[in-house]
């Protein structure tokens, strides 16, 4: 049990770990994100947030939810949303729901490395940059045009696709493919 700033805390120093905790919402995707970066020292997280947090970190492709958050939790980790509390099962009660989120290390593709993974992230973010507009759009001026020209997934918004979709999009307008 270590109490302190988790921000300002070397979450690697203890080697293999699970980590948990009760994640204050705004600072949730931070904490997540230095969580997630542990790579394979983090054995899981769980943890509890905002369930409008969870939902999003959880959502499938094509929800109204789902968008880069659920891609940065989704490409790193197995999200899945134990269960929810409702607002009366805390002292004082809070004005919204909060649910327990799990995360559990997994590889988007086993060709992945750190700085794939960073560089893929930076293009999932573009492509989810103004989610009502399709990849074409959010892409443009970040792509050479002829190489959205040939991919018939380009006319689609970034919602549309799942993780891996965008893994093998990223990989093809990078030319890693």
């Amino acid at each position: 049990l270590v109490r302190g700033d988790v921000l300002e805390t070397d979450l690697s120093a203890w080697g293999p770990c699970v980590i948990t905790g009760n994640l204050p919402y705004y600072i949730t995707s931070p904490i997540l994100a230095k969580t997630l970066r542990l790579g394979p020292l983090l054995r899981r997280g769980v943890f509890l947030v905002q369930k409008d947090l969870a939902v999003r970190a959880a959502s499938a492709p094509g929800r109204r939810e789902y968008g880069y958050l659920s891609v940065f939790c989704q490409a790193q980790a197995s999200v899945d949303i134990l269960f929810s509390i409702p607002p009366g099962a805390f002292r004082p009660p809070p004005q919204v729901w909060s649910a327990l989120l799990r995360l559990v290390p997994r590889r988007l593709n086993e060709e992945i490395d750190g700085q794939s993974l960073i560089a893929f992230l930076e293009f999932a973010k573009t492509c989810f940059r103004m989610k009502r507009k399709t990849l074409r759009n959010n892409l443009e001026g970040h792509v050479p045009a002829e190489l959205l020209e040939g991919c018939p997934e380009i006319s689609l918004r970034a919602e549309q696709l799942s993780v891996e979709e965008l893994w093998r999009l990223y990989r093809r307008l990078t030319k890693r493919a």
